[in-house]
């Protein structure tokens, strides 16, 4: 099939791209590289457009003609939208509604797209599909504006448009064989700066908050290996090639661990006792965000295979050691 990638040059998209090409897709990456590599794209074409360009955004798509699109493209650093939300709601739902008019004229109608955890907000966990979206910073309040969108053009154009939103929980790891992995200029993902400060990148690693309603007082996350939800996307392209309709999908492992237990984690995995300063809560962190996976495994039939905290900080930190 012909699958058009928006962002995928960024981490996740990179990975998705390598999945496609591996099962014999034809690739088309649209990515404006503000914050993708080139060289992460390891499969297809690559052209380097913005999505906020409308017209070259529909030339484009009439073009290729598409079997489906895969849409990764988006800020996603949740401090700084707390700080710049207007820049969060052009890049992220205005563009979004960019590519849906693009989709729609060129009566392309399937879509698979990068959604949150960051949806639910401050949520009981684990968390279902159906829990009341309440975000509680803007990064996720762009993200929950664009599934509104979807669900409503799926609505207005059922026998045109269908789409699956996966839900990511906290993403991390890298390619088994090192070729791709986390790359971003300003890090802000607890692994990757773990890492980078096992490397003497950074001098300390901060923990934002250690008193939080949790067994150590710091924040707790579902961490789920990049490969484990790039698997994800290919089975959710085979779920509406095969006519299914659209669908919201949490993406987790259904389990979480604490900040602390990262940090103890990648301690070990490095052989590094690096440096670690307790500081204040950062604004717009939830205490306990943790993925109800029962869907996805039951919708897609998907079964992970690098549910392992040890598995996923030794593949980040072997990619991290190729890193200059």
């Amino acid at each position: 099939m012909k699958i058009f990638v928006t962002g995928g040059a960024g981490y996740i998209g990179s990975h998705v791209v390598k999945a496609l090409g591996e099962r014999g897709h034809d690739v088309l990456v649209y990515d404006d590289l503000s914050t993708g590599n080139e060289w992460a794209v390891l499969h297809g074409r690559m052209m380097a457009a913005s999505l906020a360009d409308k017209a070259t955004l529909s030339g484009v798509m009439k073009e290729f003609m598409p079997d489906a699109v895969m849409h990764f493209a988006a800020s996603i650093v949740v401090h700084e939208s707390v700080a710049y939300p207007v820049k969060y709601y052009l890049n992220n739902t205005a563009c979004t509604l960019n590519l849906i008019e693009a989709m729609l004229d060129a009566r392309v109608g399937r879509l698979i797209f990068s959604s949150t955890a960051a949806v639910y907000g401050i949520a009981s966990s684990p968390v279902p599909e159906s829990a009341p979206l309440a975000p509680i910073n803007p990064y996720g309040t762009s993200k929950m504006m664009n599934e509104i969108i979807l669900r409503d053009t799926s609505a207005a154009y059922d026998n045109l448009f269908r789409y699956v939103s996966l839900r990511y929980f906290n993403v991390a790891g890298a390619d088994e064989k090192g070729r791709i992995g986390q790359a971003y200029r300003n890090p802000t993902h607890l692994i990757t700066r773990a890492l980078k400060t096992a490397k003497g990148e950074l001098d300390r690693l901060d923990i934002y908050g250690t008193d939080y309603p949790t067994p150590d007082g710091t924040c707790i996350r579902d961490y789920i290996h990049v490969e484990d939800l790039a698997h994800a996307h290919v089975l959710a392209l085979d779920y509406l090639s095969g006519g299914g309709e659209s669908t919201v999908l949490n993406c987790g492992y259904g389990h979480g661990f604490s900040v602390r237990r990262v940090i103890a984690e990648a301690k070990k995995v490095t052989g590094i006792d690096f440096k670690v300063a307790e500081c204040g809560r950062r604004e717009g962190d939830p205490p306990e965000l943790v993925a109800a996976n029962e869907k996805i495994i039951s919708v897609l039939g998907w079964v992970p295979s690098h549910d392992d905290l040890e598995y996923i900080i030794r593949t980040a930190w072997e990619w991290e050691r190729k890193l200059r």
